[in-house]
């Protein structure tokens, strides 16, 4: 204690000494008599212990940053003329020896002025209308379920927008709690991203502008205490440890989220990005169960797939002579080489997988429908059904204020407002505009790459394999055939040049958007919304595409096969069809991307912190501050949850796009996602400092995509079991070509292959010596091939026959057939399913009435007191909340 003193005294004379540079502290005498070694290095307070820390802002004194001081010095001059109260911590206080940490308090007449300029919702009177809602059979969810404290932190109130001139109207028992410290970090922010830092350009604002040129090194919020052990100081909520305790923790996979508690800590953004991952992952759950169901029905119809029989039966697979699958480099083989891949290929093309395909058509809309009527009881109970105006005019972006200098009157307000000129406004978005396309040209160029790739290596596997040198290895050997291995390296090629991709063209969508000078914080996160899913969209899904409409379609047949750039042949599919190749893509690009995801964002910030705070960790847990843990943290970007919602609208898209190909691709999203928001908690409460609360009333820009994505899944399924499945020749060949009048696959792998002349083949295309098997000779003179064309010697050889028309015609049908029943389902659906509940809509409707109601009473009850005050010269009215406020600057150019 004696040292620890003695360091406190050397802190108070430092202070007193740079007293008139940094201009912080409001009185000498006040300071001089706060003893630091009674507090607790773990508040969230100034040392006087009363006044809350909303803002923390760190830097580096610089030997040369001469120019940074006076900006910071101008700056903070600047916010105390706000109203802010300052109080500085000397670098020798800090763990590295080298930070000044600026602790921001807001007083209650700056809180109190601000909540009114941003319209800030506050309660003026207990709900009164009973909740008759009851769920039946409730007990059962009693295991799910969490502690009422967690889960309802606050009671409930009727709500208007702050006003301080009414400010006895509204239910404040205590001025320095009335306001959560989420608002009052909010309010903060509002004036430290406005304030000048200049006093020659008054355009020269706000605090992003000053951490991108390291006049402050960072600008956050505190967590009001460790998250794993409540705070000392009874005056600390200390939420962060019950968002741990109850919601971070893996153990508590199958309990509810705490959605008002992380709203009233982390803010409604956060809250409803949360609300709508756990809506989607409840969801997910029943798409997962059909999915295993059709997945199980491929399992159990396993022994009656009579095509596989046929392929496998050495009498007649093994009797069946294939063409060349390249130049070359391949030679004949017999179609009972493929058995594994049919075998394997009935599992996901079978009946179950039509079923599935149109089940997901209406799962899509029953999730959007239903997330709709959730997201607009959020909407109420959150306070954000205005909120959508106050968003447009009032969340203007300070670069948007500080880059627009043309000026023009607001025929609204009758005010001059910053404006960009539309010649300005069209040239950014036109280099915005082929900036994009650029990109995704490269994408597709990468893609075209990757099928060059694949085209090329096809031979050199088959080659190698002729021997079947891979049979020696265990379990796996047997299933190893060119086509999978050729599969399975595209596609891991393919996932590590999306990874690269990824990493480039963020800063770019980043920067174009910036560019392009967005007007509010809503139409900036828009703009890169759609920038980065089209990028990504391009992207992930391009391979999946190839695959399921292009691989196979455009082959030729032996004698006149197409070629890509001259010299590479085009890909055949495998006798199985491509959907087992589609399955392949799907799997790793899915699983790939969500483990390298869940990595990315636990393991890497986990490290960087530890690395980080190795200095701090050698110090007694009581001098390591609540500042300088926060300030060991990872900075919460402003477009850290814009990355979480991208990655999970990807996902949407592979579930949904593709599941045709694919039925248990929910179970493993269910998986991923199960531990997705446990992961995501975790990090946003022991990895991240506490971000900056903001607003939001939906999930934006989001939720368009989704319904564009759920649109396009129907018509992609459609084609994927038409075109890509062998569905639809299966049906045809069983209904109106089966030679012995039963319904049955008998014959159907003969019937599906076409037959070719051997010496047709050009001497440029035929096998080299050495390529063909041992059991290839002269003897053999036709080869089959996958295409229903007439033999050789018929009088139209080697064109299509009637049955390819009718398989064609069948296939086109289907399409139609398919996408009208789901869509008219969906609409259905969608008409029959209000988007807010009438439950919501009355409760509306009764606190907007009981807002003017009581706004009125207010009035009439305030005229009266007023008439008597002037009736009687002995006035006893009681004084106004604010009896004296001082005069501060207010930052705003919307007032």
């Amino acid at each position: 204690w004696a040292v620890l003193g003695l360091k406190h005294l050397h802190r108070m004379e430092y202070s007193l000494n740079t007293y008139s540079e940094t201009n912080v502290l409001t009185s000498t005498h006040q300071f001089m008599c706060i003893d630091k070694s009674t507090q607790s290095k773990d508040s969230v307070f100034f040392r006087d212990g009363v006044r809350r820390i909303d803002f923390i802002l760190s830097y580096v004194d610089d030997k040369d940053g001469e120019r940074k001081q006076e900006r910071r010095r101008e700056y903070e001059a600047n916010l105390q003329k706000a109203g802010l109260e300052l109080e500085t911590e000397d670098k020798s206080e800090s763990d590295d020896g080298k930070t000044f940490f600026l602790k921001i308090h807001a007083p209650w007449e700056v809180l109190a002025t601000y909540a009114d300029v941003l319209k800030i919702k506050v309660p003026f009177k207990a709900n009164d209308i009973p909740d008759h809602s009851q769920i039946p059979m409730n007990w059962l969810s009693t295991p799910f379920r969490l502690p009422d404290l967690v889960m309802h932190p606050e009671p409930d109130y009727f709500t208007a927008p702050f006003d301080k001139d009414k400010a006895d109207f509204f239910l404040i028992d205590d001025k320095d709690t009335f306001f959560s410290p989420s608002t009052r970090n909010r309010i903060v922010f509002y004036i430290l991203a406005r304030c000048p830092y200049t006093t020659e350009d008054k355009q020269k604002k706000g605090i992003k502008r000053l951490l991108s040129n390291g006049t402050y090194s960072s600008a956050f919020p505190l967590h009001d205490s460790r998250y794993y052990k409540k705070s000392r100081d009874p005056n600390c909520e200390s939420e962060r440890f019950s968002l741990y305790k109850h919601w971070a923790t893996f153990l508590c996979f199958f309990k509810e989220q705490p959605l008002n508690l992380i709203r009233k800590y982390y803010g409604e953004k956060i809250g409803i990005y949360f609300a709508w991952l756990g809506f989607y992952t409840e969801m997910l759950s029943f798409a997962a169960v059909v999915g295993l169901i059709c997945f199980l029905y491929g399992l159990m119809t396993y022994e009656e797939n009579e095509w596989s029989k046929e392929i496998c039966d050495e009498n007649i697979g093994g009797q069946i002579i294939m063409c060349p699958l390249c130049d070359k480099k391949c030679g004949y083989w017999k179609l009972n080489s493929t058995c594994s891949s049919s075998w394997q290929s009935h599992l996901f093309d079978n009946v179950g997988t039509v079923f599935f395909a149109i089940f997901m058509g209406i799962w899509v809309t029953l999730f959007l429908e239903f997330w709709k009527r959730r997201q607009a009881r959020l909407e109420y109970e959150w306070d954000l059904v205005d909120f959508e105006e106050e968003q447009q005019q009032l969340q203007l972006r300070p670069e948007y204020e500080t880059k627009c200098t043309n000026k023009r009157l607001n025929h609204i307000t009758q005010e001059m407002e910053p404006y960009l000129p539309v010649t300005s406004k069209c040239a950014r978005t036109c280099l915005s505009g082929a900036t994009v396309l650029f990109w995704i040209s490269l994408i597709i160029a990468c893609i075209i790459g990757v099928i060059a790739y694949r085209l090329a290596v096809y031979a050199a596997f088959a080659s190698i394999m002729k021997d079947s040198p891979t049979n020696n290895l265990h379990m796996v050997g047997s299933l190893i055939t060119p086509q999978l291995a050729t599969s399975v390296t595209a596609s891991c090629i393919n996932f590590v040049i999306i990874m690269i991709l990824n990493l480039m063209y963020e800063r770019v969508a980043i920067w174009i958007t910036d560019m392009e000078i967005p007007k509010t914080h809503l139409e900036y996160e828009n703009k890169l919304t759609v920038k980065m899913f089209l990028f990504q969209f391009v992207n992930y899904y391009s391979s999946c595409f190839y695959v399921a409409f292009f691989k196979g379609k455009f082959v030729g047949h032996p004698g006149d096969y197409v070629y890509m750039f001259g010299k590479l042949r085009n890909e055949e599919c495998d006798p199985g069809g491509c959907l087992i190749e589609l399955t392949t893509q799907l799997v790793i690009v899915m699983t790939g991307k969500q483990v390298w995801g869940n990595i990315q964002e636990a393991l890497v910030p986990w490290l960087m912190n530890w690395w980080g705070s190795r200095k701090a960790r050698n110090h007694p847990e009581s001098l390591y501050c609540r500042w300088e843990q926060d300030h060991d943290l990872q900075g919460f970007g402003q477009l850290g949850l814009f990355y979480e919602y991208l990655e999970m609208v990807i996902q949407f898209g592979f579930i949904t796009l593709f599941v045709a190909s694919f039925p248990l691709a929910p179970l493993l999203a269910l998986f991923n996602n199960i531990i997705e928001v446990r992961v995501d908690a975790w990090k946003f409460t022991t990895q991240f400092r506490r971000p900056v609360a903001s607003k939001a009333h939906s999930i934006g820009a989001w939720q368009e995509i989704l319904n564009g994505v759920a649109v396009l899944s129907v018509v992609t399924n459609a084609f994927i079991v038409a075109f890509t499945s062998d569905m639809i020749p299966r049906l045809v060949y069983m209904y109106a070509y089966q030679t012995n009048g039963q319904l049955s696959m008998k014959g159907y792998i003969n019937d599906s292959l076409s037959i070719f002349s051997i010496d047709q083949i050009p001497a440029e295309s035929r096998p080299e010596p050495g390529e063909n098997p041992a059991w290839f000779n002269s003897s053999i003179t036709t080869c089959r091939y996958r295409d229903y064309r007439y033999p050789p010697g018929h009088g139209q050889e080697y064109k299509h026959t009637m049955q390819f028309w009718h398989i064609l015609a069948a296939k086109l049908a289907f399409i139609i057939i398919m996408e009208h029943v789901v869509f008219l389902v969906k609409y259905f659906v969608a008409w029959l399913i209000p988007d807010v509940p009438s439950e919501v809509k009355a409760r509306v409707k009764r606190e907007r009435y009981l807002v003017q109601e009581y706004l009125h009473n207010y009035e009439v009850e305030k005229l009266k007191d007023q008439l008597t005050c002037n009736t009687y010269n002995d006035c006893t009215c009681p004084p106004m909340i604010y009896p004296s406020l001082p005069t501060h600057e207010v930052l705003s150019e919307c007032l």
